[in-house]
């Protein structure tokens, strides 16, 4: 029996270098969704509470799984009946936003039925943070919701935009321990790389998304890669209900 055990050292050795990368994985996550926040983990009062969900490129008609997720973590990170939900993203994969994907999504298949704003013309996550300003500068406590590594991105564009507003920022409940487990190593890795390069490459947190739309368009499964794109307008904080958006 002794003479066996070193046919299985290689498999041990597998097993715990997965082992590691899984766990690697669900730290870098854990620890994304803790940092950067503001003074806005009091509770609601004042302006009321203003929940942004990021969206991820959709080139279908009904929301994709990983925007279902975040629709999903935006809903349970209310904290208060009146909050306000923003969903933002606009037609980067697809013909429809991907606001309006989530949107359908959060209303019909999560029964969602409070106050909703939907930011339609975004881009990118530079874009996106731009454009949902109008709509949460009245908020008491700001929360992001995304990935947990991309909703760190998020928060940081927040710092450099409007310090004023991310000092409201509060936590989200976009973290769960051992959800996407398999897949959160490539996510964290992926994330961390561009976080780096929006930190240290002088304009790429602004102009990174030109030349990634046509990846991102081939990766979500559409046909004609779009190379230029025109900077999208701001848009206007107009908060709609949710039979509207449905």
């Amino acid at each position: 029996m002794p003479r066996s055990l070193p046919a299985f050292r290689p498999w041990l050795a597998c097993a715990a270098v997965g082992a590691g990368v899984l766990a690697a994985g669900e730290m870098v996550h854990w620890v994304a969704s803790h940092c950067l926040f503001g003074g806005g983990a009091a509770p609601v009062s004042g302006g009321g509470e203003a929940v942004v969900v990021l969206g991820h490129a959709d080139a279908g008609h009904v929301a994709s799984r990983r925007n279902r997720s975040r629709v999903r973590a935006g809903l349970r990170s209310r904290s208060a009946p009146d909050s306000l939900l923003v969903l933002s993203g606009g037609p980067v994969a697809g013909a429809v936003p991907e606001a309006e994907l989530m949107a359908r999504y959060a209303i019909v298949d999560c029964g969602y039925s409070g106050p909703l704003a939907l930011e339609s013309t975004s881009r990118s996550t530079w874009e996106n943070i731009a454009a949902v300003t109008p709509m949460i500068e009245d908020a008491a406590r700001i929360i992001i919701v995304s990935d947990p590594v991309h909703g760190l991105k998020a928060r940081l564009f927040l710092h450099r935009q409007r310090p004023d507003l991310a000092a409201r920022l509060a936590r989200a409940q976009d973290y769960r321990v051992g959800e996407d487990l398999m897949r959160k190593p490539a996510t964290a890795l992926l994330g961390l790389i561009d976080l780096a390069l929006s930190v240290w490459v002088p304009g790429w947190a602004q102009n990174s998304a030109t030349g990634l739309a046509g990846v991102r368009r081939l990766l979500a499964g559409g046909r004609q890669p779009s190379v230029f794109m025109k900077r999208p307008k701001r848009s206007s904080p107009s908060v709609i209900s949710s039979g509207e958006a449905a």
